[in-house]
């Protein structure tokens, strides 16, 4: 029982991948907004159903920014490819808080 219970809650919140910490999110968490790394493939209603799931929260809205990938150049000539990802801000009620401690 508790195997099918693992993949249930594994297969709801398999839209995120990790919270996507920088400046500028850190100030979106101060007028209630989080930014998270979410899977390329995943929709907005999977996002809010992960983050109800995951952090016990209501989301008020969801807003999905799709980061392409870059050619790079190292040191010495090197060429590379910076991945591209998908990443959500998150919107929630007032008096509601997230805590990535």
């Amino acid at each position: 029982m508790a195997n099918s219970d693992t993949q249930r809650t594994r297969s709801i919140t398999h839209a995120l991948i990790r919270p996507h910490i920088t400046e500028r999110a850190t100030a979106l968490a101060q007028k209630n907004a989080y930014v998270f790394v979410v899977e390329p493939h995943a929709t907005k209603r999977e996002v809010m159903v992960a983050i109800k799931t995951l952090y016990n929260v209501t989301p008020r809205k969801v807003a999905t920014i799709t980061i392409p990938s870059k050619q790079s150049v190292g040191r010495r000539g090197i060429r590379g490819v910076k991945s591209g990802y998908k990443k959500a801000i998150v919107y929630l009620k007032t008096g509601e808080t997230i805590s990535f401690s």
